[in-house]
């Protein structure tokens, strides 16, 4: 399987690049974390924000590869904790299809983007910074990986 991370931004700053793929790194075969980034739309004090995040939602769905389960990061969506991000994380690796994470620009997706969505997902009731949120999705990721693989990276477990 793998995990497309679309995101909207192409000049990130070299920390984010760095941790991104160091957490993409752990990531065996079977389960790749792959990044499609596409261009963020010029912002000026004229600009319309819900114009712009419609063409970046725009981009980020012609992005996804066919047949994925597209998966919307929203603020509205569903929060998880670590232990039902590794069971989604299971039920989507049981399924047998990719999966497409979109990342919005600074401006979230947009609504005609989210009705096409397959599922929402929440970081947080907070607010983050765009660029980290990549960072903060692959590690998750990483770390439900290894929940469901019992590797000993996760070691929140309640007992």
């Amino acid at each position: 399987m793998k995990i497309h991370m679309v995101a909207v931004g192409n000049r990130m700053p070299p920390w984010v690049d760095s941790a991104y793929r160091e957490y993409a790194a752990r990531f065996p075969r079977q389960c790749r974390l792959q990044l499609v980034e596409v261009a963020s739309q010029k912002r000026t004090k004229s600009s319309d924000p819900s114009r712009l995040r419609a063409r970046e939602s725009s981009a980020l769905l012609s992005a996804v590869p066919k047949h994925c389960r597209r998966v919307g990061l929203e603020r509205s969506g569903r929060e998880l904790s670590t232990e039902q991000l590794a069971h989604r994380l299971q039920q989507w690796m049981g399924e047998g299809r990719d999966v497409a994470l979109l990342i919005g620009g600074p401006d979230g997706l947009a609504p005609a983007c989210l009705e096409q969505m397959d599922d929402k997902w929440s970081l947080s009731a907070l607010t983050f910074a765009h660029p980290l949120v990549r960072v903060i999705v692959a590690e998750q990721l990483y770390r439900a990986w290894s929940i469901i693989n019992n590797l000993p990276y996760h070691r929140g477990h309640a007992n």
